[in-house]
C-alpha cells in the first residue's frame, strides 16, 4: 500500500474515532497515552539499549507540575491543596485552559530537566543496574511526594472539571493525547533518521567502540532521555486534567502499572522499531481492556501469560516476527534459489 494512502487513512481514523466511538472516547485517549509512553520508552530502551523502569517519574512529576502550575494562575497552592480548608473553589474558562497549556509546556520543560540531572547519576550504570537505578527514582519520589502537604501528600489533588459538556471534554482531552502522540512519532520518524539516530544505535549496540569512534556517549544519552521525559512530562500534565483527581502512588507514580505497561507495550510491538511501540501499544491496550471488562479477578493472570508468551516466543516482538516471516512487506528482497540452480550445483 502507498505510504501516503496509508497515512491518510490512518489520520482520517484517528479524526473520526471519537464520533462514531462515542462509549469508548476514555479508552481511545487512554489508548493514545499508551502509544506516547511506549514510543518515548522506546528512545532509550530499543533505539539506545539502556532500560529504563523509571520513566515512570517523568509521567507523575508532569502531573504535579501542571496541577502547580494551573492551581497558581488562581489561588495559592498551600491553601488549595490544605485537607483542612474545605474550600470550593472556582476557576474561570481562561484559567482552566490557560492552566492545561502553561502546566504542559512547564512540565515537559522540567521533566526533561530533572532527566539530565539524573541521568548524570544513573548512565554510570549499565544493564539491570541502570533499570532498578531508575526504577528507585520513580519510587522514592512517589513516597516523597506523599509526604509532601504543600502538594497534598497522600490525598492527592483535585483540580477543576472540564468547563462545558462532558462529553465535548471527553472529545477535548482525546484530542489532546492524539495531537501529542501524532506529534511524537513525527519526532522520531525524524529523529531516527539523523545522525542524532545512528549515534544512538551506535551506543546500542557496542557503547566502548562508539566512544572509541569520537561520539560523546553521555551527551547523547542525556540529550536523548532528556527528549523521552519532555513527551512523557506532557502526557503527565494532560492526564492531571483529564483525571480531575490524582494522588501520588496509585495515579502518579504508578511503577507497577503503568510504568511496567510501557515496557510491556514495546517488547510486544518490537524494540528498535519505528512502528513496533504504536503497533504493540494498541494491541495491549486492547487486550487490557478486554481482560479487565471480561476476565475481572484473573486479569493480573491474563496480563502474565502475556508476557510469558511474549518473551518465549516473539522475543522481537510482532514486528520482528513479520520482518522475519514477511520481509517483502518491509522492502527487503530475498534471493529464492530455483531446483534447477540447486540440480546444477
Amino acid at each position: 500500500m502507498n505510504k501516503t494512502l496509508l497515512y491518510g487513512i490512518l489520520i482520517a481514523g484517528t479524526i473520526i474515532a471519537p464520533f462514531i466511538l462515542p462509549d469508548y472516547r476514555t479508552q481511545l485517549a487512554t489508548m493514545w497515552l499508551m502509544i506516547i509512553v511506549a514510543l518515548t520508552w522506546d528512545m532509550t530502551g530499543g533505539q539506545m539499549g539502556y532500560n529504563s523502569l523509571g520513566n515512570i517519574f517523568f509521567y507523575g512529576t508532569g502531573m504535579y507540575v501542571a496541577a502547580v502550575v494551573g492551581i497558581s494562575l488562581a489561588y495559592n497552592v498551600a491553601d488549595y491543596t490544605n485537607a483542612a480548608g474545605g474550600g470550593i473553589y472556582k476557576f474561570t474558562d481562561g484559567q482552566y485552559f490557560g492552566g492545561i497549556f502553561l502546566g504542559s509546556i512547564a512540565a515537559g520543560l522540567f521533566c526533561a530537566a530533572c532527566a539530565v540531572i539524573i541521568g548524570w547519576i544513573t548512565f554510570g550504570l549499565r544493564g539491570p543496574y541502570f533499570a532498578i537505578g531508575t526504577l528507585g527514582v520513580a519510587i522514592a519520589a512517589g513516597e516523597l511526594v506523599s509526604n509532601w502537604d504543600w502538594v497534598g501528600g497522600g490525598q492527592g489533588i483535585a483540580l477543576p472539571v472540564y468547563p462545558g459538556d462532558f462529553n465535548i471534554g471527553k472529545i477535548f482531552f482525546y484530542f489532546l493525547f492524539a495531537g501529542l502522540g501524532c506529534a511524537v512519532f513525527i519526532f522520531v520518524k525524524w529523529l531516527y533518521s539523523t545522525r542524532f539516530g545512528a549515534a544512538m544505535n551506535a551506543i546500542r549496540d557496542d557503547e566502548e567502540k562508539a566512544e572509541a569512534m569520537g561520539i560523546h556517549t553521555l551527551r547523547y544519552k542525556l540529550i536523548a532521555w532528556a527528549m523521552a521525559a519532555f513527551f512523557v512530562g506532557i502526557a503527565g500534565a494532560i492526564s492531571a486534567f483529564q483525571l480531575i483527581h490524582f494522588e501520588p502512588l496509585e495515579t502518579a507514580y504508578q511503577t507497577i502499572n503503568l510504568g511496567i505497561f510501557m515496557v510491556v507495550c514495546v517488547l510486544l510491538g518490537g524494540k528498535g522499531t519505528l512502528w513496533g511501540p504504536v503497533i504493540g501499544a494498541i494491541m495491549f491496550h486492547v487486550f487490557k481492556e478486554v481482560t479487565w471488562n471480561y476476565l475481572l479477578g484473573w486479569q493480573w493472570v491474563a496480563l502474565g501469560a502475556l508476557i510469558v508468551v511474549t518473551v518465549v516466543y516473539f522475543q522481537d516482538g510482532v514486528m520482528g516476527w513479520l520482518m522475519l516471516k514477511r520481509p517483502e512487506w518491509f522492502g527487503m528482497k530475498v534471493e529464492q534459489k530455483t531446483a534447477s540452480a540447486e540440480a546444477v550445483k
